[in-house]
């Protein structure tokens, strides 16, 4: 593994607990501890933490904090009516292209924080801090926190197990809300929000990184399974989830990847990034959810055809552990929207069918493609 890599601060706790290591985004991260077969299904069935310290966490604050984040992000923050509130988003450019997806939470007055994916932080905070020329905001940077993702059906009670403090917290949670430590506690510094990114039931933790790697060994003593980036991303291709710079990037438009819902069009009067050509653009295919027919895995890039015309590309794929086949997420020609049960991809120079599906495929452990008998059998 190369030197320039960068590492968590969970990295050594992490090795000595067998994970087998990969690039991504510039970090050294876990791809597995063993079996990303046993970690997809442990999430699914009970419970599973991930680290996600790689991802970028920026607090944004200042009297114009709230003015700017309306400005720079396509859904609309005036929607957390309370502090302890968290907002999916995407950030676009003047061209109404993504610059990225990420969760933007509600602190206080004129706090907000922000969670974007690692691959971007750089550009994501350049981008902000150039919107904000010469305005009241202060920007801040948190490579001093550490990200743990709790997920699963069982997440709530290991989490209260671990954290007996915290348990009223939890139990009081809805989806995107938001818990922040006070000070002059033990939890001054953390923050818990109801968010993940696997189709499950689950919390994202943000604390001291020196605090990280207790919190991961108490975790596991209580039967919580690490996980690694192979499980991470079978589980958010069954929940129909996009990965920036995959499924979507600076090219694509929300609408075209099935996040048109996370831009709030209205009030008219809000002049967001984008807003201009997004009125403006024609929309070139659509987002569709696959299930290979035969035996096989749908990969990225792979051709999807009507006869003998090509529509559209595989965007990101892989097999499915719960439901036993091949899935993806891909973009289809919008010309095909009432002929894609004729729908065929090209592996390795044959032609295989596919149903086109709406993701989810799984959501909160259920299947919402029916359920089909194991191939070859």
């Amino acid at each position: 593994m190369s030197d320039t890599l960068q590492k968590t601060v969970l990295h050594q706790v992490q090795h000595d607990g067998g994970a087998v290591m990969a690039p991504f985004a510039g970090y050294e991260m876990p791809l597995h501890f063993g079996s990303a077969l046993r970690e997809h299904h442990a999430v699914r069935q009970g419970c599973g933490v991930f680290d996600c310290s790689h991802m970028g966490i920026i607090d944004v604050a200042g009297v114009g904090a709230m003015a700017l984040l309306r400005r720079a992000m396509a859904n609309d923050i005036i929607r957390l009516k309370n502090p302890g509130r968290a907002l999916y988003t995407v950030m676009l450019h003047e061209g109404g292209g993504i610059l990225d997806d990420l969760i933007v939470s509600w602190l206080g007055p004129d706090r907000y924080r922000l969670v974007v994916n690692a691959a971007t932080k750089t550009a994501d905070l350049a981008h902000l801090q150039a919107l904000a020329a010469g305005e009241p905001v202060q920007f801040v940077p948190r490579p001093d926190c550490a990200l743990l993702a709790v997920q699963g059906p069982q997440a709530e009670a290991k989490l209260a197990a671990v954290l007996p403090d915290v348990a009223p917290h939890l139990a009081a949670q809805r989806s995107f809300a938001v818990w922040e430590g006070p000070q002059g506690t033990a939890r001054h510094g953390w923050m818990l929000s109801r968010t993940g990114y696997t189709g499950e039931d689950g919390f994202e933790v943000v604390l001291p990184g020196d605090q990280a790697p207790g919190l991961w060994n108490h975790l596991l003593e209580a039967g919580v399974v690490p996980c690694g980036l192979a499980a991470r991303d079978s589980l958010r291709l069954e929940a129909g989830l996009n990965l920036y710079g995959a499924d979507m990037d600076r090219d694509t438009t929300p609408e075209e990847v099935g996040l048109g819902w996370t831009v709030a069009h209205e009030p008219f009067d809000r002049c967001f990034v984008g807003r201009q050509a997004l009125q403006e653009h024609v929309n070139r295919f659509r987002r569709v959810g696959l299930v290979l027919q035969t035996r096989g895995v749908l990969r990225a890039a792979q051709t999807l055809w009507l006869q003998d015309r090509q529509v559209g590309m595989v965007t990101s794929g892989g097999h499915s552990p719960t439901m036993g086949c091949g899935i993806a997420l891909a973009r289809l020609d919008l010309s095909c929207a009432t002929t894609a049960e004729q729908l065929q991809v090209a592996i390795r120079e044959r032609l295989h069918p596919v149903a086109v599906v709406e993701p989810p495929l799984v959501r909160r452990g259920q299947i919402t493609w029916p359920r089909r008998q194991p191939m070859g059998q």
